[in-house]
């Protein structure tokens, strides 16, 4: 009896190893084990290895644990009945049950989980022996499953292993980290992953505020409203506003100058524009991102989709959707939102939903506008006046200076925390 005793003991204890492999090698980091493999690890090597015949090392590890478990139990099984007669049963049904459910699979995996990483670095050789002797019964098994899958219409086949967008933006959410660092670093990537959900026209600067000039001007004009502008890259118009014959780099019209002897008056400003790059406002920021690229511009108009000049865009206002604002030194300060005592915001109205969202983690619909004034002329239905307010997915909206038809100013008062998730109609 001592020698099956023991004998029970050393089963449980594999049954134990079983368990907490099974759950360590599934739970373990499977780009940290690439790393580990990459920096040279050859238990980490091993892993990967495990992980590419899944099948294999799930059906040897299950193997491996049934046969020590019922091992066990028959052995328990016999010296009961022989103590205890009949009644032998129950107490080794009973006595077993507890046994392998604390030592055997509760205990073990709970300890592996905690630390997945380091227990399946330490078990890989251990459990790849395994699955080497065990293979030839694990592969009759799996062929036996794929035969009974088959008749009853099933045709099982390979799991899929890449990571979608979906996996990849909730992996970045499940980063509960709440440090400054981390939380930039994580809405830089989601912002990587939305480039191809983004428009052009929903970053794009409206021609409103963009800087040209009538190439029809003298030149020591042009080149004076060059030198006053912020900008090195500026459209150049003829006729109308509307009729746009090139974008002149500042560079280039000063290259033009020191040509004529630093005398601007002569210089044809046209000819040293580059050609107007137009696009559509529905080209997404990863495919203009990779035109840029591929085209070496850092500079392109904007047109709907009925060829009418929309506003430009430029590289820098892609990454800055990827990295925030990108401030230097001949940036104009236009302020955007300012924060109030009471919790709400003073925001612009052509401030955008999306710089809204990643800065304060606001869940505002981006879908049908881009600003904040247009989210709230979108909900409306209607130009409101000033001093009017709006309830619009749990946040307040105050329409605090309007010109003409365009919202300018308003105030915006979020959710309190108890508030979350409410929506109210207009008032």
């Amino acid at each position: 009896m001592l020698v099956t005793a023991c004998a029970i003991i050393i089963l449980l204890v594999l049954s134990a190893f079983f368990s907490g492999s099974e759950t360590a090698l599934t739970a373990a980091s499977r780009p940290l084990m690439h790393q580990l493999d990459q920096n040279g690890d050859h238990r980490a090597r091993i892993v990967n290895r495990l992980h590419e015949h899944q099948d294999r090392l799930i059906g040897a590890i299950l193997l491996g644990n049934n046969l020590v478990n019922i091992l066990a139990s028959a052995l328990a099984t016999s010296v009961l009945i022989a103590l205890f007669g009949e009644a032998g049963v129950v107490y080794a049904t009973l006595s077993m049950t507890l046994l392998v459910l604390i030592f055997a699979e509760v205990l073990p995996k709970t300890y592996a989980i905690r630390d997945a990483n380091r227990v399946a670095l330490g078990v890989a050789p251990i459990i790849r022996v395994v699955v080497s002797l065990l293979s030839p019964i694990t592969v009759a098994v799996q062929a036996l499953v794929t035969g009974v899958l088959r008749l009853f219409g099933a045709e099982p086949g390979q799991p899929a292993n890449e990571a979608t967008a979906e996996e990849l933006r909730g992996a970045i959410s499940l980063h509960a980290t709440e440090g400054r660092a981390v939380k930039d670093e994580r809405a830089m990537l989601r912002s990587v992953l939305d480039l191809s959900e983004v428009q052009v026209g929903e970053i794009m600067t409206h021609r409103r505020r963009v800087t040209t000039i009538d190439a029809d001007e003298p030149a020591d004009v042009v080149v004076e409203q060059a030198l006053e502008s912020p900008f090195t890259r500026i459209p150049l118009w003829r006729g109308e506003p509307d009729n746009l014959v090139g974008v002149v780099h500042a560079k280039d019209l000063l290259r033009g100058v020191r040509a004529h002897a630093w005398n601007p008056e002569g210089v044809d400003v046209v000819s040293l524009a580059a050609a107007p790059w137009f696009v559509p406002d529905s080209t997404s920021l990863l495919d203009q991102l990779q035109e840029f690229r591929r085209r070496r511009e850092h500079f392109a108009l904007v047109v709907d989709e009925y060829g009418t000049w929309m506003g430009i865009v430029t590289l820098e206002d892609i990454l800055e959707e990827i990295v925030g604002d990108i401030a230097d030194e001949h940036d104009v300060a236009v302020p955007g939102v300012v924060r109030q005592p009471d919790g709400g915001y003073v925001v612009q109205g052509s401030v955008t939903i999306r710089d809204l969202n990643r800065e304060f983690d606001w869940g505002l619909p981006d879908e049908e506008a881009s600003t904040i004034a247009g989210l709230v002329l979108h909900e409306s239905r209607r130009i409101p006046d000033v001093g009017q307010t709006f309830l619009f997915h749990g946040f307040r909206f105050e329409i605090l200076r309007r010109h003409r038809h365009q919202i300018t100013s308003l105030r915006v008062t979020p959710p309190q925390p108890d508030e979350e998730g409410k929506t109210a109609g207009a008032g």
